[in-house]
């Protein structure tokens, strides 16, 4: 039976934490920053969690 292969583009983005959780960047962060006000960018620093709703399906593509 071939490997199992985790899924490149979500391996790049989502991080276990140790106990369990999955973690993610958040959205809005990346270009075009001049336009956004600067509590809008300070509340975008940092992680967040991965909605519940999708924790089963992201693992499935992390082969967890």
């Amino acid at each position: 039976m071939p490997k199992f292969k985790p899924h490149s583009g979500m391996k790049k983005r989502v991080k276990l934490t140790g106990s369990g959780k999955l973690r993610r960047e958040q959205t809005n962060r990346r270009h075009l920053l001049e336009v956004k006000s600067s509590s809008r960018k300070r509340r975008l620093e940092g992680t967040t969690d991965v909605s519940k709703a999708d924790v089963p399906r992201v693992k499935k593509m992390l082969g967890l």
